[in-house]
C-alpha cells in the first residue's frame, strides 16, 4: 500500500484503490457507473489502465470535481489546477462516413455481461478491414477504450446524441 500517493488525473483506478482502498465506496457514491468497480474482472483489467481522467468522463463527473472529492476524502489539500474534460469530443472528421461502418457494438447488447466494452471493441477490431469503421454505442464516454484504440493507430471520433447516448467511431488504420 502506498499511503500518501498524490491524487492526480493520471493516476489509474488500480493505483488509487491500492493506496486508498477506502475510496472504493467514495467513488461509487460519486457516480452510478462506478458501481462496476465491484466487478472483479473489471478490477483486474480496465482498472489497471483507466485513469481518473478516464473515469471522470465515463461517470459524467467533471474531472476537477472528482479529484477534489477524492483528495478531500483522504485529507489531501485541494488542487488548484484546471482540467480539460472535453478532449474526446470534436467536429466530424473527414475520414468519417456511415457507409464505412463495418461493425456496430451496442453496450447493452454485448452478450457476455462480464465482458467490458473495451474487450468487445478489441475483438471486433480483428474483423474489420483497413479504412473501415467500428461504431460503439454506450450510455457513458468509454475513455479507456478510446485511448486504447488510439494507441493502436485507430482514428477516433466521439459524439453525444440528443438522448444522452455516446457514439464512438474508430477507423482502422490504412497503412
Amino acid at each position: 500500500m502506498i499511503k500518501g500517493l498524490e491524487i492526480v488525473p493520471s493516476l489509474t483506478v488500480h493505483e488509487l484503490l491500492e493506496a486508498y482502498p477506502e475510496l472504493e465506496d467514495v467513488l461509487i457514491g460519486i457516480a452510478a457507473p462506478f458501481k462496476k468497480l465491484k466487478n472483479p474482472i473489471l478490477r483486474k483489467t480496465v482498472a489497471k489502465v483507466a485513469t481518473l481522467k478516464h473515469i471522470s468522463s465515463v461517470g459524467g463527473v467533471p474531472l476537477v470535481e472528482l479529484i477534489a472529492k477524492l483528495r478531500k476524502a483522504v485529507g489531501q489539500s485541494p488542487s488548484h489546477e484546471l482540467y480539460d474534460d472535453e478532449e474526446y469530443f470534436g467536429e466530424e472528421p473527414g475520414w468519417f462516413s456511415l457507409e464505412k461502418v463495418a461493425l456496430s457494438i451496442e453496450e447493452d447488447k454485448v452478450e457476455n455481461k462480464d465482458e467490458m466494452t473495451l474487450v468487445a471493441i478489441l475483438k471486433g477490431a480483428k474483423t474489420v478491414k483497413a479504412g473501415e469503421i467500428i461504431e460503439l454505442i454506450t450510455t457513458f464516454l468509454p475513455a479507456p477504450g478510446i485511448d486504447a484504440m488510439r494507441s493502436k493507430g485507430y482514428s477516433a471520433w466521439v459524439k453525444k446524441t440528443s438522448g444522452g447516448i455516446i457514439k464512438s467511431y474508430f477507423q482502422k488504420p490504412t497503412d
